[in-house]
């Protein structure tokens, strides 16, 4: 009798569990990343009344004889799938798309979650504003030529955004050329001096040009601003010359690279020749002592700025050898433009982005964008091993493995959506049903006990 009674005590307390996970899950409907919970039962040892006998001669065999002694919680497991996104429009809020976690640390410590309502502190700092964790990744790492690239093979740091931080100025060092060059123009004759030849190229009648020239603003170590000009004009089948100026600038000399890094410096030269193939492909550069013909053809633009010494150098990359890269020479409209530049002034950091990898591009005044960081993600062989730490964060358990850390997107680690939030995977239709169920077993469960000690009662009452 008494073990009936246990029994339904057993039942009342496991119902009692699944009733307190229920109602966690439903006040969490609405909580950021929150993942829902389950409570599975098993039944407790069994009393074995007597064994089990094997087959004999006369007779079969006898099954064992056995009285339950309850039910136990066996787990409560963590409902991992993805939960819903909601736009917010905020750009530091962050969704993951697929596996993984975000990384946030706390002094020494690491905490996991896939809440990602970040915002940034006066520091800079990427943070958690409810609890003040900082979110992990790489920063980027400024290079000798001023360039920012991140390396996710290395540790992971805090990561800093330096809203309004200036951007310093970079100094031009290479312009790319592409487009075209008219061949069906006439040759000018090396007979005619500068200003006849500059008016042959500035024609403002297309059809009685015999060149172009192409204009593109460089910049120096101190982000002023100069135009560089360069003028080609026909000379003879299948060969143009360059010239070039640099507005603001003295010293002024142009210079070929030859083979195997030759370089004969001609102090003054202002002119390079390009060679062209009949079917109008790039073929050589030359400065009328050096000259190339293979890889990337270039020339390199060396002047002076008053109250500077230091003399300035800029590649020009004109095209692939034997390739339509670059320039070419084809029967058509020029077209010939300086289409890039590495060169910009100072400027003032004034907003950023985040990407699906989780780089972070800061976009400044200047119109330059450079990559500031990349948000860190974290991945186990068994997610649903981690540990509650509160706050809508996990930490690494004996069974969850240890944290797989990488940039998303790869590894089997999810995507990160800027300026959404994932929601609670919490499903209320399931959450009431369950709710329901919970319900009915905690009341057969009672009523076990109330009927054993209804049977007690009559137990009792024999004595009288």
């Amino acid at each position: 009798m008494m073990r009936s009674l246990y029994s339904g005590v057993s039942g009342l307390k496991n119902h009692q569990i699944r009733m307190d996970v229920v109602s966690n899950n439903i006040s969490n409907v609405n909580t950021t990343g929150f993942k829902s919970e389950r409570v599975n039962f098993q039944d407790m040892i069994s009393q074995l009344m007597s064994g089990a006998a094997e087959p004999k001669d006369n007779v079969g065999g006898v099954n064992p004889k056995q009285i339950g002694l309850g039910s136990m919680t066996a787990s409560i497991d963590k409902m991992m799938h993805q939960g819903a996104l909601q736009t917010t429009g905020k750009n530091t809020d962050l969704a993951i798309t697929g596996e993984g976690f975000f990384v946030l640390a706390d002094g020494d410590k690491e905490f996991y979650t896939r809440a990602g309502n970040f915002d940034v502190d006066q520091d800079g700092l990427l943070v958690n504003p409810a609890n003040g964790m900082k979110v992990q990744g790489w920063n980027a790492q400024i290079d000798a030529n001023g360039n920012r690239s991140v390396n996710s093979a290395g540790d992971i740091d805090d990561i800093i955004i330096p809203l309004y931080a200036k951007e310093p100025a970079k100094e031009t060092s290479f312009v790319r050329f592409r487009s075209n060059l008219n061949s069906a123009v006439a040759a000018v004759s090396p007979d005619a001096d500068d200003a006849t030849r500059y008016k042959m190229i500035t024609d403002p009648n297309p059809n009685n040009r015999r060149g172009h020239m192409t204009n593109i603003k460089v910049y120096d170590d101190q982000g002023a601003e100069r135009s560089l000009k360069v003028f080609l004009w026909k000379t003879d089948e299948n060969m143009w010359t360059a010239s070039i100026d640099v507005s603001g600038s003295d010293q002024l000399s142009l210079d070929v690279t030859g083979p195997q890094g030759q370089n004969t410096s001609v102090p003054g030269n202002k002119r390079i020749n390009l060679g062209f193939s009949p079917d109008g492909k790039l073929t050589s550069v030359s400065d009328g002592v050096d000259t190339t013909s293979q890889g990337l053809l270039t020339a390199s633009v060396s002047f002076r700025i008053p109250g500077n010494p230091e003399p300035k150098n800029i590649e020009l990359r004109l095209g692939e050898a034997g390739t339509v890269d670059g320039i070419t020479q084809f029967s058509s409209t020029f077209t010939t433009k300086a289409v890039e530049q590495d060169g910009y002034t100072m400027g003032y950091m004034e907003s950023f982005s985040i990407d699906p990898s989780g780089t972070i591009t800061g976009i400044f005044s200047n119109g330059v964008q450079q990559p500031l960081g990349m948000i860190a993600m974290a991945n186990f062989t068994n997610p649903e091993g981690l540990t509650k730490a509160g706050d809508t964060n996990y930490i690494v358990s004996n069974n969850s493995g240890d944290p797989i850390i990488a940039e998303a997107g790869i590894q089997g680690l999810g995507k990160i959506n800027a300026g959404f939030l994932e929601m609670s995977n919490v499903d209320l239709a399931d959450q009431f049903t369950d709710m329901i169920v919970t319900q009915r077993g905690f009341q057969a469960n009672s009523k076990s006990i109330t009927t054993s000690d209804q049977l007690l009662q009559e137990l009792l009452g024999l004595k009288r």
